[in-house]
């Protein structure tokens, strides 16, 4: 019997293989483990529920957003008291955000998997 694949967008990531292909869930909990602190990536419950790695994955992401802003909100006020150059400053500006445009990608790409996950019964039922 021919696996069917569901569409997927510009936010899939090229690391996960399309829903519906064989050992598609395998590729997308060895993506979202990369995405959560390794003592996160070892609990028997994230790797057995696909879904629920997928949540915490979307939590780190979200998080890691929120500490990006707030250092690029604040490097203006505190990187000189560091005694940095005005050229370093600048490049670590760019660097904060030039990574929270990466990091949203990697927030809706989780969101893909995730939804995908969801309906395709990605509860860990053993397809893996």
């Amino acid at each position: 019997m021919p696996l069917t694949s569901t569409r997927t967008g510009p936010d899939w990531p090229c690391q996960v293989k399309h829903p519906g292909s064989y050992d598609w869930e395998r590729s997308a909990v060895r993506w979202l483990r990369e995405l959560v602190p390794a003592r996160y990536a070892g609990y028997p419950a994230l790797i057995r529920h696909p879904v629920l790695l997928a949540r915490h994955a979307h939590l780190q992401v979200q998080q890691e957003i929120r500490v990006a802003r707030t250092a690029l909100q604040s490097a203006r006020a505190d990187l000189p008291r560091l005694g940095l150059p005005e050229s370093v400053i600048e490049h670590t500006i760019k660097l904060y955000a030039a990574e929270i445009g990466q990091l949203q990608h990697i927030a809706r790409s989780v969101r893909a998997v995730t939804t995908a996950l969801s309906d395709g019964g990605g509860s860990g039922s053993g397809s893996r």
